[in-house]
């Protein structure tokens, strides 16, 4: 196993890549930009080093810095998390030519599959059915021909795009010109290539993806589904394994295609491969996101296994084992995002300082979190501020457990989307297990969130509460220590300075 490793990440990935490595033994090295000072991951990291402003591009995109900073505090390996730099096979070649090993897969590997017109070749060879489509198209007439020819609607996608940016729905005949123009736009300005594809948008069906990993040893495994079909603009919101469209059968046969396309990409390490599946049971390839991901909670918890220990042990060289392979799931799980931003004001991220913070305790919750309370919500970084995670031995226990650990979620100093998450999983088709990949977007035109107007005296009352004041994520008001000796690093009375609840956020 490795001495030290730097995780080139920040927030919430962060703090949970740290906490693995430190079960491990394993010393750890955060990088941080000028406003993420006091950031829970730079306080639980064993040292840390300040990269930049507070400008993603100006540090934790800043290959070079990152680089420096693993060799002056002596870290042997990187890991890079998800987001920024994770899916970047330049920053992989990077650390591998500074002696560093990269825990993820290598740059071919990222190369080949982080382009979709590429990757849908290596599923082919690998005999696996792709959405239908086209890929490289020269112009907009061609995509127009090509739309006639797989029927409307269609989907037109940035090659070496994801997380919706340089997509466009295609529904008319009409709207190809524009759709052109703002989708090569936008994928040139996010990823530096405007190289477009288009694919039959497949109506109703579900997003169901299936994390794989895979030893230095040609071995590869395949775990349990995980169904994404709750979105928002082609962004995830809730995610959760097993899949109520999935039996055992399925599973068996998209984990054989996951793990066939992972052999012919010559992957190692985790990644996982994302699939539309209709209401026949057909599925088609869609992409390979070559990173840990986001929702990868929901695996975990239904694996009984810790994804980010295995990636550690991958890049050490150690084999997989026998155990946990194709396994059926334990229970269920489901995770929501929980984000900084306003529904009421079609989703826009909020900012600010975070005045009050209490995170549910209760049996069979996980939170994953990236803040604590002072913690200052910039609109420099992705809103997400925290993943709630449930797990209970049936579905329908879960997410009723989720719900109530929304409820008993507090967040006050920055509008959040807490309560759109609760009506989302009370919602009938939710409750159900129909959803499909339109769901969210349909259900919005009919429920639009609601305003709720709270007193402005309960909110600065909040506020001003001193934490041992309050039950919660520290205990109750007695077992609390008292704040001028309080030994909590992520206290707020020692890491926020000056700060004072009437003063406004920075």
């Amino acid at each position: 196993m490795f001495d030290c490793i730097l995780v080139a990440n920040r927030g919430e990935i962060a703090v949970r890549i740290l906490r693995t490595a430190r079960e491990l033994g394993v010393r750890t090295v955060a990088v941080h930009s000028e406003i993420d000072a006091t950031a829970p991951h730079v306080l639980l990291a064993d040292r840390a080093c300040c990269i930049g402003p507070a400008g993603a591009s100006d540090s934790y995109l800043c290959i070079d810095k990152l680089i420096d900073a693993a060799r002056s505090h002596g870290a042997c390996a990187v890991h890079p998390g998800y987001g920024f730099l994770s899916e970047n096979a330049d920053f992989a070649d990077a650390c591998i030519d500074a002696g560093l090993t990269w825990i993820g897969p290598g740059p071919a590997a990222i190369r080949a599959m982080g382009d979709k017109t590429r990757a849908r070749a290596i599923a082919a060879r690998a005999g696996v059915a792709s959405v239908p489509g086209g890929a490289g198209l020269a112009s907009a007439a061609e995509l127009a021909r090509t739309a006639q020819e797989l029927g409307l609607p269609v989907l037109l996608k940035a090659a070496a795009g994801g997380g919706g940016k340089g997509m466009r729905r295609i529904d008319r005949l009409a709207e190809v010109d524009d759709a052109w123009a703002a989708a090569r736009r936008e994928a040139k300005a996010a990823f530096g290539d405007d190289t477009m594809l288009v694919e039959k948008l497949l109506y109703p069906a579900r997003h169901v993806e299936i994390q794989i990993v895979a030893d230095q040893h040609g071995r590869v495994c395949a775990f349990a589904e995980r169904e994404c079909s709750l979105q928002r603009r082609h962004q995830k919101i809730i995610e959760e394994s097993p899949s109520t469209a999935v039996d055992a059968e399925l599973r068996e046969r998209m984990q054989e295609a996951a793990c066939a396309i992972a052999r012919e990409a010559g992957y190692v390490n985790a990644g996982t491969l994302e699939f539309l599946v209709d209401q026949s049971g057909a599925y088609y390839f869609l992409e390979m996101n070559t990173r840990l991901q986001v929702e990868h909670p929901v695996t975990e918890l239904v694996s009984d296994l810790d994804l980010v220990r295995l990636q550690l042990e991958i890049a050490a060289g150690g084999p997989l084992s026998a155990n946990g392979t194709r396994s059926a799931p334990r229970g269920h799980a489901i995770e929501a995002r929980l984000y900084a931003e306003d529904p009421e004001r079609g989703f826009l991220p909020t900012s600010g300082r975070i005045a009050v913070l209490e995170w549910p305790r209760m049996p069979g919750i996980r939170v994953d979190a990236g803040i604590h309370e002072g913690s200052a919500i910039s609109s420099y970084y992705d809103p997400m501020l925290a993943k709630i995670i449930a797990w209970a031995p049936q579905r329908e226990h879960t997410r009723r457990r989720l719900v109530s650990a929304l409820e008993d979620t507090v967040v006050l100093g920055v509008k959040t989307n807490q309560a759109f998450l609760r009506d989302l999983l009370e919602d009938r088709t939710f409750a159900c297990g129909a959803t499909f990949t339109h769901t969210v977007e349909e259900w919005l035109r009919e429920e639009p969130p609601k305003h709720v107007v709270i007193d402005d005296a309960v909110l600065l009352a909040a506020a001003l509460a001193p934490p041992a004041a309050s039950a919660g994520a520290g205990g109750t008001a007695e077992n609390r220590p008292a704040l001028g000796g309080s030994p909590d690093p992520y206290s707020p009375w020692r890491t926020v300075g000056h700060w004072r609840g009437l003063e406004p956020p920075p």
